[in-house]
């Protein structure tokens, strides 16, 4: 036991020390906005995201040093798991602790004893009304105060360094809008209570707000992005009430929020209760506890497939040529193998594949970025594999696939929330919709573009339609920093025979972009390319690409809101 009681601790005592950090950095989140310190905050998203498999690797590094011949003993782990839950005892962040436990175990041991009395297949300790010293969040109650007074005291009970712009216009503002938003006057409930989460959630320039309204059975969602201006001062930038916006502010496609958490599960209940729609795994994954995320991820994979009968079939698209993608009808994701080799005109290789998802796991996704969930080892039952696709993934990849026993073990592969590829949803679009998903498409080039980030390829096959008609792009094999392009016009010809040339008859390097070639690469003629034309003109123009080169160099963050333009107050 003293030895199974020493392992344990050791990896307790790796997991605590990589949540000391990860919440610290979490924290200083409010400095960073307090000071607009921009470019620091793009630096600690970067360097939280590293710091879990830092840490994971110190523990096993230290395992492997202080028991170097006991911790490859598979026989050993039933008894370590043991200790370990008892370990957990009035842990603040259990879940989170057992799933550092299965990440250093995975490390440590083989992957055929990967069985549920080693690691951690479901919860041990339950989170169920698990609570801090400090509560997860404070009540107010607008019927004893007066709503007015009631938001003037939850816009400034964060204790913000710096002045509000206008305090006060931004609580008329708020009242306002709550009033225009229920206008019906409906019947306050004895029990009628505004509860705020008590830290605020920060992400790029913006600090949120986040909170619910409770009136009877009823629970309303709330969500104030706050704002600093030039000066510094901070203000109110809309009141975001509707379940669909705020579901857009918690999008994979950004970037994750820094919140101060002493326990995290607290938190995602309190988040689930405003948007019930999303599961567990997301709401952890927004939190910056990624693979707490891919924990409940995994595990809704193994339940989904335990009650569906239907089968892994090719998704829906032009076939790739770096990626095999496939999908479960009935599950809403799809899951990405790379290539042994690809077909031309690709090229490179596998690890430079893995190079450009990790570039995006740690960039600003803009909104305009699928979030993938990157697996090793996972084991799917073979039976539920349709034969084509089988074949084809023992065909092109066989390196990243493994029959074992009754099950296809894929070695790598990533996870997305599955959306209709844009050349599917336009084929048969009527024209609203049609210019609907085209307004949406150049916006995202554009957001992209601000973001520092190039597709690529920028066929329509390559961005996703979800289901809310927002654009995502989702391919990422050809993307590039946009100040690491050189965009070009294309040269007058001056003779016939360069007029006539099937092929370029003046030099082009390697990271040369004409993009005046955009319109008829992207569309054939007819209204879709006149639609583009007539909104996204400038995106047909060198010198919409090289101004937001120069942005960039000039260290400008432009600013992309998760929340439609219209319902921001200065534009009310």
């Amino acid at each position: 036991m003293t030895l199974a009681l020493d392992i344990a601790r050791t990896i307790r005592e790796g997991f605590d020390k990589h949540y000391r950090l990860f919440r610290a950095t979490s924290a200083e989140a409010r400095h960073r906005f307090e000071r607009s310190d921009w470019a620091g905050v793009r630096e600690a998203s970067k360097a939280r995201i590293q710091m879990y498999d830092q840490r994971v690797n110190e523990a096993v590094a230290v395992l492997r040093d202080r028991f170097p011949v006991v911790v490859r003993d598979e026989s050993l782990w039933p008894e370590i798991k043991l200790v370990y839950i008892g370990l957990l005892h009035d842990h603040r962040q259990p879940e989170c602790a057992e799933t550092f436990y299965n990440s250093v175990a995975c490390r440590v041991l083989d992957r055929r004893y990967y069985r549920s009395e080693n690691i951690f297949w479901r919860p041990a300790i339950s989170t169920e009304h698990l609570d801090g010293n400090e509560p997860t969040y404070r009540c107010y109650y607008p019927t004893k105060n007066g709503l007015r007074s009631t938001v003037r005291t939850v816009l400034t009970s964060f204790g913000l360094a710096g002045p509000f712009r206008d305090l006060d216009r931004d609580v008329r503002q708020i009242v306002r809008s709550v009033r225009e938003h229920f206008p019906d006057s409906r019947k306050v409930s004895p029990n009628f209570q505004i509860q705020v989460l008590s830290s605020l959630f920060y992400r790029n320039k913006a600090a949120y707000l986040v909170g619910r309204a409770i009136n009877g059975p009823e629970i309303y969602p709330i969500v104030i992005p706050l704002l600093k201006d030039e000066n510094g001062a901070v203000y109110v930038d809309a009141l975001l009430l509707k379940a669909e916006t705020i579901g857009r502010v918690f999008s994979l496609a950004r970037a994750y929020f820094m919140v101060d958490m002493e326990v995290p599960s607290a938190y995602v209940t309190f988040l689930q209760t405003i948007l019930p729609s999303k599961p567990k795994a997301e709401f952890y994954t927004m939190i910056g506890l990624q693979k707490q995320g891919k924990t409940h991820f995994f595990r809704d994979i193994v339940e989904h497939m335990k009650h569906s009968t239907d089968t892994f079939v090719p998704a829906v698209g032009t076939k790739g040529l770096v990626m095999v993608v496939f999908t479960c009808p009935s599950f809403p994701y799809v899951f990405k193998v790379i290539r042994d080799w690809f077909e031309p005109p690709k090229q490179g290789d596998r690890r430079r594949v893995v190079e450009k998802y990790l570039l995006v796991k740690y960039h600003d996704r803009a909104g305009r970025m699928a979030d993938t969930l990157e697996y090793s080892n996972v084991a799917l039952p073979l039976n539920r594999f349709d034969p084509a696709l089988l074949e084809e993934l023992r065909r092109v990849a066989p390196s990243c696939v493994e029959v074992d026993g009754d099950r296809l073990v894929i070695k790598h592969v990533y996870i997305e929330r599955r959306m209709t590829p844009m050349d599917v949803y336009i084929r048969d679009a009527e024209e609203p919709a049609l210019r609907h998903c085209i307004k949406e498409y150049g916006a995202a080039i554009k957001e992209l573009a601000s973001a520092n980030i190039f597709p690529g390829d920028m066929l329509l096959k390559n961005f996703g339609v979800t289901r809310y008609g927002r654009v995502v792009f989702y391919d990422y094999d050809e993307i590039a920093f946009l100040t690491e392009v050189n965009f070009r016009r294309l040269p007058e010809a001056t003779t016939d025979d360069e007029e006539t040339s099937g092929e370029p008859w003046f030099s082009v390097s390697p990271n040369d972009v004409f993009p005046q070639e955009l319109p008829t690469f992207i569309f054939a003629p007819g209204l879709a390319r006149d639609i583009f034309m007539e909104l996204h003109a400038d995106l047909a123009d060198p010198a919409f690409w090289i101004a937001t080169q120069e942005r960039i160099h000039a260290n400008i963050q432009d600013d992309v809101f998760p929340y439609p333009q219209e319902i921001r107050f200065k534009n009310a």
